[in-house]
């Protein structure tokens, strides 16, 4: 997380020499970040995980405007948005987090999630391309897609 201390005006420095230098040398970055607005405004791809656990990998533009899973979902209902006509509904977690040491064998996720039903508790959902290019990991997408 190369900017996640720093102060805002420093973190643009910073994101702008990555993005000129990736410019100027081509580079390709594994960006790793909690500011999701950062996120939207520098990668290409974003890969959302949980637990350890990728959980929704897409370009970002699709991403940032179709969530298949539940956790991106409630992730990118908490950024703040400027639009005092349209609110935003928050989606809140609730429920016990799944321990990552040792985890068993199911959906990291589906002790928190709202859809969860047996099958999310029987076997961890392999990531799968859901729409072209937008992969999730959730045994209950193809019913939301």
């Amino acid at each position: 997380e190369p900017i996640s201390a720093l102060d805002v005006s420093i973190q643009a420095q910073v994101v702008n020499m990555l993005m000129k230098f990736q410019r100027e040398l081509g580079l390709t970055y594994l960006f790793i970040a909690h500011d999701l607005s950062m996120v939207r405004h520098i990668a290409d791809e974003t890969a959302v995980m949980y637990l350890g656990t990728m959980v929704e990998k897409a370009e970002s533009r699709e991403l940032f405007r179709h969530q298949y899973h539940p956790y991106t979902q409630a992730l990118l209902s908490a950024i703040p948005r400027p639009q005092l006509e349209k609110k935003q509904e928050r989606i809140l977690l609730k429920g016990e987090i799944t321990s990552p040491i040792e985890p068993p064998p199911m959906c990291r996720f589906a002790p928190r999630c709202i859809y969860a039903k047996e099958s999310c508790f029987a076997s961890q959902p392999e990531l799968t391309e859901e729409t072209p290019n937008h992969f999730v990991a959730c045994c209950r997408c193809a019913e939301f897609v």
